[in-house]
């Protein structure tokens, strides 16, 4: 992509301000009754012996309802959203060619990834996909990382960028992260981008790497609920993203949950606006594939007060760049 291009992208993204973040994976069932991360942050960094293999015939959201996603993150007034389509576990919500961990051989084979990007386009929210590098079940990680494994990761990305039409933004994660996932040197960054846009000249390739600039992502990236915050000299452009919830996955406590308040969730978003960085909300499904009512009201709350500033038409003297 042309500077010129990335720029105009990058402005587009920005003036997107606030999106919805799907996190609805294995770690859905996995960690439901479980007071724990979201993954498991010891298996990888501390050599602890694996304790949740995730079983595809486990995978059974037998109510999905991609369409009141898609509803709930309009009523918020939000125009894009993500979701993680692989995440850490490595569990694949598409029937991917490239391994049999992924819906392929669940009890419920619904490709999620394309029932999630046609639900989201019909309500014409610019839909996104979010892909780990980080993968516990194919031991892809900060100890192994073999050409074999890049090119199972190399191919699962040309997947879901030349079989599901336009893909607006990727966002990756578990990437030469001080904890944990690939390194640089297994996995260049500048290979992943070279294929993202030979497939997609237009797509935003987003990393969640905790780096504060732009060289190895097309937006600098906050994962705000790990306590990343924006510096104040940031002026873009760049991601931000929280929970309403304790967990970024939906636990059976969240159903009867007091989330976050609107109020809460709009300072956020409004801050974050104002340092061009755009802002991702998370909305957890339960296994069954449905927001629980909670999610729903509150996303309307946010919706009846959010109003977006005036789009961006010009750049900040102190706006970053990747040359």
């Amino acid at each position: 992509m042309e500077r010129s291009d990335l720029v105009q992208r990058q402005r587009w993204f920005v003036n997107q301000r606030f999106g919805m973040f799907i996190h609805f994976n294995s770690a859905t069932v996995q960690f439901a009754d479980k007071e724990m991360k979201d993954w498991e942050y010891d298996h990888e960094n501390h050599d602890a012996p694996r304790l949740y293999p995730f079983d595809p015939k486990d995978w059974q959201p037998d109510r999905l309802d991609c369409a009141q996603w898609a509803q709930a993150a309009k009523s918020a007034g939000m125009k894009f959203s993500a979701l993680t389509a692989k995440h850490h576990e490595g569990f694949s919500l598409w029937p991917t060619r490239f391994t049999e961990h992924c819906v392929r051989n669940a009890t419920i084979q619904t490709d999620v990834v394309a029932a999630y990007l046609d639900a989201f386009r019909r309500e014409e929210i610019d839909a996104g996909l979010y892909f780990s590098m980080l993968d516990l079940h194919h031991r892809i990680g900060r100890k192994k990382c073999t050409p074999a494994d890049k090119q199972l990761i190399l191919n699962q990305l040309e997947e879901l960028l030349t079989g599901y039409g336009d893909i607006p933004f990727l966002v990756i994660d578990g990437w030469n992260a001080h904890w944990g996932g690939p390194s640089y040197e297994d996995l260049p960054f500048e290979e992943v981008d070279a294929l993202v846009k030979q497939l997609q000249p237009n797509c935003l390739l987003m990393n969640i790497s905790c780096e504060s600039n732009l060289n190895h992502t097309d937006i600098v990236f906050y994962e705000n609920a790990a306590g990343q915050e924006v510096e104040h000299s940031f002026a873009g452009p760049g991601a931000g993203c929280h929970i309403l919830s304790d967990t970024w996955f939906w636990r059976t406590t969240d159903t009867a949950m007091e989330l976050k308040s609107a109020d809460w969730a709009l300072e956020r978003i409004r801050t974050a606006n104002r340092q061009n960085v755009t802002f991702f909300l998370n909305g957890a499904p339960n296994r069954q594939g449905q927001l629980d009512a909670n999610v729903l009201e509150r996303f309307r709350e946010i919706g009846e007060r959010y109003r977006p500033p005036a789009n961006l038409d010009a750049l900040p003297d102190n706006w970053l760049y990747r040359a």
